[in-house]
């Protein structure tokens, strides 16, 4: 499987937009899952963010809670979620990114836990509560293991802040589209661009926008201002859950595949 920043160098090389997908693992079941990722890398994703289901989930709005929640009750672990990862690993060179936070990293031990999902085949790590000043911990051992932990950005965030951010953040920059949880959005702050041209002002690495984006203008959109990727979550965990898990498969399918022809 291929690493964060490998991926993007080639994209780059190309003057590509990356496209990345986010799914919450287990919802609807675990086969559902498995199936998703199958579609996604062919419908055109370039990595794809794999949510850890949480029983606390404070940046994920109502879609991305609900669908936590489902796989929670059905009992869903992170042991569940790897053995997916390891299985598709095997067989794809699209770049997983886990989505989790930061207490079952902490539960399990730092180097343990990157270690098991390096194991799986993880190639990228975004945890939303880990605030800046205590990201020490975690990036210095995963750089050892070969995990890349992507920082965030928030949309209020000062100048000073967003360049301590970038100047940590490994595999691209996480840039927070909206200010709150993920969700679907009728369209793009503004303030994303001002804030592509801040982050574009002190570093050289890549920039992907996320929270909101819904539609195929809106990664039109984020593209024509500058961001090396589009992230897009709830829009597909939303289109996934609905109907029979064929039908969810046959919606993602189509979405993302309209989506990445925005950015080509």
């Amino acid at each position: 499987m291929t690493s964060v920043s490998d991926c993007f160098k080639a994209l780059r090389a190309r003057n590509q937009c990356a496209f990345i997908p986010f799914i919450t693992a287990g919802d609807p079941d675990l086969e559902t899952t498995a199936k998703a990722l199958q579609v996604l890398a062919k419908s055109g994703a370039d990595l794809i963010e794999l949510g850890v289901p949480y029983s606390d989930p404070l940046a994920d709005g109502p879609v991305i809670q609900a669908a936590a929640t489902r796989a929670l009750n059905r009992g869903v672990k992170l042991e569940d979620v790897l053995g997916i990862v390891e299985q598709f690993s095997k067989e794809n060179s699209t770049p997983i990114i886990l989505f989790t936070y930061y207490n079952p990293i902490f539960y399990r031990g730092v180097e343990s836990f990157l270690e098991t999902i390096a194991q799986a085949g993880v190639k990228g790590l975004v945890v939303p509560d880990l605030p800046l000043e205590e990201a020490e911990s975690l990036l210095k051992p995963a750089s050892k293991i070969g995990i890349e932990v992507t920082l965030l950005v928030a949309p209020t965030s000062p100048i000073e802040r967003i360049q301590a951010i970038a100047a940590q953040s490994q595999g691209f920059i996480y840039l927070v589209s909206v200010t709150g949880v993920t969700g679907v959005r009728s369209q793009i702050a503004t303030r994303v661009e001002d804030l592509l041209s801040s982050l574009r002002a002190v570093t050289d690495k890549p920039i992907g926008v996320g929270f909101g984006i819904s539609t195929r203008e809106q990664a039109l959109q984020a593209k024509q201002w500058g961001a090396d990727a589009v992230i897009a979550g709830s829009a597909i965990v939303k289109r996934l859950a609905e109907g029979t898990p064929a039908q969810g498969l046959k919606s993602i399918e189509e979405f993302c595949h309209n989506l990445k022809q925005a950015l080509v």
